[in-house]
């Protein structure tokens, strides 16, 4: 027996289908869609429609008016800081532009916020970050990319956490994102790169220390690493 898929599932699957269509350029600004539109080409209820409209809303990407329908709006509208809107853009849309993008804007914060970590991190919170890059060592011997990833992860979090700067802290779903992008769309090689896991050590290993300035510029090498070796590890 088939089980049908369930609303949530319904719900994501119209979010992502269109979300994906604008950030692409298949559905262009200034479009005007249907909910019945949207109902027929995904094979929803009216409501399911609504909600990922709804959705699509929060993020700027789509507009919805009485006796008009659903305008797809430009790129000026979006909110390019949602996680979604980056995924889209980074599997489906202009990737290149929007990681050169994302770079600018870490190399903005996150040698900010390991300055910031070196003076107010505490032991636990090195500890992690000492242990990610052990396990980054590892993963890379290994070609275990996930979990290689995982690890970077759990670094680039634990250092914005450390930081303790709240709007710092909220910008973690920016860099998942990046570096989820570049495992996942065929820009890391099969053995990540020795330099930028020796970064990540050198910026652990001064955050330990308190060295707020050489926290930055291991930071800042780690990004500008990332920027110039084609496919090369983070």
């Amino acid at each position: 027996m088939v089980v049908p898929a369930n609303v949530g599932e319904l719900h994501g699957s119209v979010v992502d289908g269109l979300g994906s269509g604008i950030v692409s350029g298949r559905l262009v600004a200034g479009q005007v869609i249907t909910l019945d539109g949207i109902g027929a080409q995904y094979s929803v209820s009216r409501s399911v429609a609504r909600e990922a409209v709804r959705v699509l809303e929060s993020m700027g990407l789509a507009a919805s008016r009485r006796r008009v329908g659903i305008t797809i709006q430009p790129r000026a509208k979006w909110n390019v800081f949602d996680p979604r809107v980056i995924r889209w853009r980074l599997e489906d849309g202009d990737r290149a532009e929007q990681l050169l993008s994302l770079t600018e804007l870490r190399r903005g914060f996150e040698p900010v916020a390991a300055a910031l970590a070196a003076d107010r991190a505490d032991a636990h919170q090195g500890r992690i970050m000492a242990a990610a890059v052990s396990d980054m060592s590892v993963h890379a011997r290994a070609g275990d990319l996930e979990a290689y990833l995982l690890a970077d992860k759990i670094f680039h979090r634990t250092l914005l956490d450390a930081s303790g700067n709240e709007m710092l802290r909220a910008l973690y779903d920016v860099v998942a994102e990046v570096l989820t992008g570049r495992t996942h769309h065929g820009m890391m090689p099969a053995t990540p790169n020795p330099v930028a896991i020796e970064l990540h050590d050198e910026v652990a290993r001064a955050i330990r220390r308190r060295d707020a300035a050489g926290a930055e510029r291991a930071m800042r090498a780690i990004i500008e690493e990332a920027t110039a070796a084609v496919g090369g590890g983070e």
